[in-house]
């Protein structure tokens, strides 16, 4: 999948592949994968285009705020001959035509008190205060259809809040996984996987370890990699 992104601003990182494997991971046990998935915060529409090229059957809706990105989501749609729905503006502000299935994001998740960069793209792409974690998942509670799913990636030191919301919006949280750098490192990252209406026990994946402890991407990582097949190519747009 070759993906067109931003000379200088935000691009998609390893939290977006191991996003995708997560998701992937969960679907196996559905037959027939299809319905409309809404990829919120698109950026350069790799998550969503990653989920359309596995599952045809879905219909990929996206929503992207910032112009140069909307660019992109469509350049990347074209490109890869995978189809797409944009829209164009806030994810929190926008009135939908339709209700969704799923839905999924690598959100903005960084805390909003840490000095952030000046640079107006990534503080969007990358500080919860451009989307608040309870705005997020409020507003995908409102969106999604009965028994509609949500995947996402945060900052795992919010879990608290995390499961907070999750539960105030009246979703229960079917699976997670914990990514660590190293075996002998904390978790930075957490994945996350819940559904409306349902009363399914929590299934926690095995851990996710990035690198081993000679600093080499391990089996598993390279594993995701080799299935996303991702090639960037980094270009300046008018």
């Amino acid at each position: 999948m070759v993906l067109y992104q931003p000379m200088n601003g935000y691009c998609y990182n390893s939290d977006t592949h191991f996003l995708f494997n997560f998701i992937y991971e969960n679907l196996k046990k559905f037959k027939n994968v299809k319905g409309e998935l809404l990829d919120i915060g698109s950026g350069s529409g790799v998550l969503g285009l990653l989920v359309k090229r596995e599952y045809e059957k879905i219909n990929l809706n996206q929503i992207e705020i910032q112009k140069e990105f909307q660019f992109l989501t469509s350049k990347n749609s074209q490109t890869n001959k995978l189809d797409n729905n944009l829209y164009k503006g806030s994810f929190l502000d926008f009135e939908f035509d339709k209700r969704f299935d799923i839905c999924v994001s690598n959100p903005p998740f960084y805390h909003s008190n840490v000095i952030k960069s000046e640079n107006k793209s990534l503080k969007i792409a990358r500080y919860n205060d451009s989307m608040p974690l309870e705005s997020f998942i409020k507003k995908s509670s409102e969106i999604l259809n009965s028994s509609g799913k949500i995947f996402f990636c945060y900052d795992v030191k919010q879990i608290n809040e995390i499961l907070l919301y999750l539960m105030k919006y009246k979703f229960n949280l079917e699976a997670l996984q914990f990514v660590h750098p190293k075996s002998s490192k904390d978790a930075t990252l957490i994945l996350v996987y819940a559904r409306k209406d349902s009363k399914s026990l929590t299934k926690v994946l095995n851990p996710l370890v990035v690198f081993d402890e000679e600093g080499n991407f391990t089996e598993k990582v390279n594993e995701i990699y080799e299935h996303c097949g991702t090639h960037s190519i980094k270009a300046e747009f008018e």
